[in-house]
């Protein structure tokens, strides 16, 4: 497999999956981008409305080719293009009212009533949005091939797919009011989603491409990034009783998955993920004010004792640190700021490469 602008995608490939298994192929990957001194110019379009701007697919693939051609993937970055309606779209394609804003999209509750309203939240693959994602997807992979890697969605299923069916105050209620409703909510959900992901996967993996999607890992098979961001609002015992589960069907249903832990709130819920067998690794997220690798060093560790592997986002100052209380095997350094040259960033590679 070749793409123009990554041609050594095959060696930076090998380092991944030796990440995967948690072993080193040569070092462990690292991620480092940079602007090319002469960069793709792109001129925008005026749009009546945001609407258009969000849903003008073409367009939209034209900015983002002109920004993969004019940054250069050092070391193990990739040139990953994946289509973005916003993070709640699976949760459209079942029915919430969708809106777009200048930077993010939004979605307000479909389900007021149970018993009124559960039957009208299904999936619905003839859905508008539905539809634009595969002609986003479509029309990226046709761009794409032999130059740049096309990846899914962010679907954001499970318990914040819930979440916003119901909207997150009234589902946390309904947690201690409407436990029944929650679990077939879920149940039915789950199937859903990974109905959805087929038609996407498909796609891609009809067309030759590795699986990747907005955490800029790669697999040849499936892959994705569970997640549930409703947790921070709910105890250990209620997160194991209603979302624990079908993590745990989600991780075995991919062949590669990396949980997204998003909040000191889910930290809660960290040893109960870690005994998930399937999950091969974790995305701490620490939240803006929080940033240090010091602060989260116990963390870190626990997470390599469980054997899964670590996506390590750091400054260049805190490598000694790192190095002094982790091992290398299974750390993917995939962001690493104060990085601003190709000097630095070869220094800090050479370091890592050093490390045992």
């Amino acid at each position: 497999m070749t793409f123009e602008l990554k041609p050594d995608y095959e060696q930076v490939k090998r380092r991944y999956m030796a990440f995967w298994e948690r072993e080193i192929a040569d070092r462990p990957p690292v991620c480092v981008t940079l602007p090319k001194a002469v960069a793709k110019p792109f001129k925008g379009k005026a749009y009546a409305c945001i609407d258009e701007k969000w849903l003008d697919v073409d367009a939209r693939i034209d900015e983002t080719a002109a920004a993969l051609e004019s940054t250069d993937f050092l070391y193990d970055s990739l040139p990953i293009a994946w289509p973005n309606l916003g993070p709640e779209i699976f949760s459209a394609w079942c029915g919430c009212p969708y809106g777009f804003a200048q930077t993010t999209a939004w979605s307000r509750p479909a389900i007021s009533d149970w018993e009124k309203d559960f039957a009208n939240t299904r999936l619905d693959m003839n859905h508008p949005l539905f539809k634009k994602m595969a002609e986003y997807t479509e029309k990226l992979i046709e761009r794409g091939r032999g130059r740049f890697i096309v990846g899914l969605t962010d679907f954001h299923p499970g318990g914040d797919h819930i979440a916003a069916l119901r909207g997150g105050q009234q589902l946390a209620v309904d947690l201690l009011e409407n436990p029944e409703w929650v679990k077939k909510a879920l149940s039915r959900a789950e199937g859903e989603y990974y109905a959805a992901y087929g038609v996407f996967y498909r796609m891609i993996h009809e067309a030759g491409m590795p699986t990747t999607s907005w955490t800029p890992l790669i697999n040849d098979g499936t892959y994705y990034i569970p997640s549930n961001d409703f947790s921070c609002m709910v105890s250990r015992e209620m997160f194991n009783e209603f979302f624990l589960p079908g993590i745990r069907r989600e991780c075995a249903f991919y062949e590669r998955s990396i949980y997204h832990l998003d909040g000191q709130g889910a930290l809660r819920h960290l040893d109960a993920l870690l005994e998930i067998p399937e999950l091969d690794a974790v995305q701490w997220v620490c939240g803006a004010g929080n940033e240090g690798y010091h602060r989260w060093v116990d963390v870190y560790r626990r997470i390599q004792a469980a054997h899964k592997g670590i996506q390590m986002m750091c400054d260049i100052k805190e490598l000694d640190l790192i190095f002094e209380t982790l091992r290398p095997e299974g750390v993917w350094f995939s962001g690493i700021s104060g990085i601003h040259d190709r000097e630095t960033a070869e220094y800090a590679v050479k370091r890592i490469a050093r490390w045992k």
